[in-house]
């Protein structure tokens, strides 16, 4: 994964990190986040992305209603952590901006809410940098999840985040691209442990529960990819939580949390390949 190998510009308007040079940006290989992009209908992404997304969507057509579900999550989530009356978020693996964004959303509840963006893509950084550091409220860190010290020592979280009061951490459709061998749950204890008591972790994470035919030839794909996907049954997620009081109705396929509108049915909910869940630290 890409370091961090750009300077910092702090403005009025922002505070972001510019200057990528552009020999960090691979573009012969495809990235989770562009591809994700694609899955939303979205067109930051590059043709080798394009492709491999689509070699997904062959095995699996339920990758498309799955990304858009887990981003309608993340919607709702971000404003239920904001209405109990947080008031920064840190949110890892960003990816390609898609409004509306997390701040857009928080500050539609509550105007001030400092959000710090992070991703280990050159290329998200980019597109953050023209999209999400418009504010002096936001902020775009590169900086990989992997080493979990350099994210919460990051010199641009530190300047939006104080960890003496409580944030809402933002894991949407990360850890399954971390290896068991990279030690997922080792990398959430050294995040959430450095955040006080009150404080929120909203986490996603693709599961094949629900489509077990089709988790070797999804998992073949993203291996050319830039990450690797590690897609987890419920019990392999739930322990994330550890340490934190999950918010009703605990940790469900991601329409089924707190839905603001009427819920699909029966066999279309069953192809959301994705569990999501916003626990409380106690």
């Amino acid at each position: 994964m890409a370091e961090t190998a750009a300077t910092e510009d702090r403005g009025e308007t922002g505070v972001s990190e510019q200057g990528t040079p552009a020999d960090a940006i691979d573009t012969s290989r495809p990235h989770p986040a562009r591809m994700y992009d694609y899955f939303l209908g979205g067109r930051d992404n590059y043709e080798v992305d394009r492709e491999a997304a689509e070699r997904v969507i062959a095995i699996s057509p339920d990758a498309r209603p799955s990304a858009r579900a887990n981003r309608a999550f993340l919607r709702r989530a971000v404003k239920t952590v904001v209405d109990s009356g947080i008031r920064q978020i840190v949110d890892i693996g960003t990816g390609i901006p898609t409004s509306p964004n997390t701040h857009e959303v928080a500050q539609e509840s509550a105007p001030g809410v400092r959000v710090a963006y992070v991703d280990n893509d050159p290329i998200v950084g980019v597109h953050a940098g023209a999209r999400l550091t418009h504010t002096g409220d936001t902020g775009f860190a590169l900086a990989d999840v992997r080493s979990p010290e350099s994210v919460l020592g990051h010199p641009i979280v530190r300047e939006l985040i104080d960890f003496d009061e409580p944030v809402a951490l933002l894991m949407v459709a990360v850890l399954h691209f971390i290896r068991d061998e990279e030690d997922p749950a080792g990398i959430v204890r050294t995040l959430t442990d450095a955040l006080p008591k009150g404080s929120c972790l909203v986490l996603t994470h693709g599961t094949a529960d629900f489509h077990q035919h089709v988790d070797g030839d999804a998992t073949e794909v993203y291996r050319q990819a830039t990450a690797t996907l590690n897609i987890r049954p419920h019990d392999g997620i739930l322990p994330f939580f550890d340490g934190y009081d999950l918010l009703d109705p605990g940790l469900v396929q991601v329409p089924l949390w707190r839905p603001d509108a009427p819920l699909p049915d029966v066999d279309d909910i069953r192809r959301i390949a994705f569990y999501g869940g916003v626990g409380i630290k106690d």
